[in-house]
């Protein structure tokens, strides 16, 4: 569709049947793969298996390949491999080009252009590597990377030097290392598992890593960072869920970029997860022509809370070389926001942050709503644009704990 009709949020019967289409819950459906039966359909490994990762494929599937795409998908082994589950394609809206769906996932020819400013490792991660497979960048807490492989991948990966080895990193994790590495440093209370896709792991693989790491004294918080409720719903069994939750407290951060991801089959493996008690905290990355919008965004978020996820993060888009096509403007997603914070449940509004190129971290962005501060007021604007006087306080000297034996009261 186009920004101006995504942009027109006035009550018009046209845009209120687009935002009942965007906050509805469809099921993906079977699309080419009617006849495969539901046995083969539900199992995640047969999807995995039946991936699209070539050329061939993906024009079999998708006859309306442009040009852009075609030259994209055949270099794309030399940057970050394309694979996409048969699940997940059926969310492609083969007619348009401009698909959020397709965007995100059909790799494209813009992916060979890099920018003078984009970078292989745009968020520094090699540089806080103390060991293979892990990044110490904040003080309590540590990345710990499991695996190279996704069940499909983003086309703005911040990890495509690494993800998928289209490049040749040769990315090895080495648990023992990295377990050594946490027990050696007690500073180290949150571990935050990611990749590639720790969900791809086996349930048993998976548990004795948990294990090892739940081991340790002074961890005290455990985070699975994953896209396989999106991308692959049928992982989320039950069988995986009742493993999980021997290792409370554990957080898991999902991976949802437009609200059409948000089908029956990824609500129902989200509740799956929310079942088993772990809490479920979501990150979006703002894209050009996929979520820019305040429309796409709010149905997102509110889509979210309804799947029992709190939407946590909204990402500028990293400075991954070959994502220029995919950034918008940080100016528009200030506007997004400033309409998300008070216009909707505060649960639902994200926290907008640019993770600083080079390794800085993330910066939390926000729209100005401190308009001017002295030391006699702060003088604030509400999502209104209603202005308001709060009195500030005089920093007192802190009152004496106890009295002194000399000066005792009367």
């Amino acid at each position: 569709m186009s920004r101006s009709n995504e942009a027109d949020d006035s009550g018009s019967t046209g845009a209120a049947a687009n935002w009942l289409s965007l906050k509805a819950f469809t099921s993906a459906g079977r699309g080419f793969w009617r006849d495969v039966p539901d046995q083969e359909w539900n199992d995640f490994r047969w999807q995995l298996k039946h991936r699209i990762t070539t050329l061939r494929q993906l024009e079999l599937l998708l006859p309306t390949l442009t040009p852009e795409e075609r030259a994209g998908v055949q270099l794309a082994n030399t940057k970050l491999a394309m694979a996409i589950t048969p699940y997940f394609f059926n969310l492609i809206d083969p007619g348009d080009e401009n698909c959020p769906i397709r965007r995100q996932v059909i790799p494209r020819l813009e992916e060979t252009h890099t920018a003078a400013w984009e970078m292989a490792d745009p968020c520094g991660e090699d540089a806080h590597s103390p060991v293979p497979g892990l990044v110490h960048r904040y003080p309590d807490r540590v990345l710990f990377l499991v695996t190279d492989r996704c069940a499909a991948y983003c086309r703005y990966c911040t990890r495509s030097r690494l993800v998928s080895n289209a490049t040749g990193y040769d990315f090895h994790p080495e648990y023992d290392r990295q377990i050594e590495y946490i027990r050696q440093h007690p500073e180290v209370r949150d571990v935050l598992l990611s990749g590639g896709d720790p969900l791809l792991l086996s349930d048993e693989k998976l548990e004795a890593l948990l294990s090892r790491l739940r081991a340790i004294p002074h961890v005290e918080f455990l985070r699975i960072g994953t896209r396989i409720p999106i991308f692959l719903p049928q992982r989320i069994t039950p069988e995986l869920c009742a493993m999980l939750r021997q290792f409370h407290p554990l957080f898991m951060s999902i991976h949802t970029n437009h609200p059409r991801e948000l089908t029956l089959e990824a609500r129902a493996a989200l509740e799956r997860l929310a079942d088993a008690g772990i809490p479920l905290g979501n990150q979006s990355v703002l894209l050009r022509g996929v979520n820019d919008s305040v429309p796409v965004m709010k149905a997102l978020l509110h889509k979210l809370l309804m799947c029992r996820v709190r939407p946590y993060y909204l990402y500028q888009c990293d400075l991954i070389a070959g994502s220029a096509h995919l950034r918008t403007s940080v100016r528009r997603g200030l506007e997004i926001m400033n309409q998300l914070r008070g216009f909707t449940t505060g649960y639902a509004v994200p926290q907008y942050v640019i993770d600083a190129p080079g390794g800085g971290g993330k910066v939390p962005i926000n729209p100005e709503y401190i308009l001017s501060h002295n030391h006699e007021r702060v003088v604030i604007r509400n999502y209104e644009g209603k202005v308001f006087e709060y009195p500030e306080i005089a920093e007192a000297l802190p009152a004496p704990c106890c009295a002194s034996p000399r000066h005792k009261p009367a």
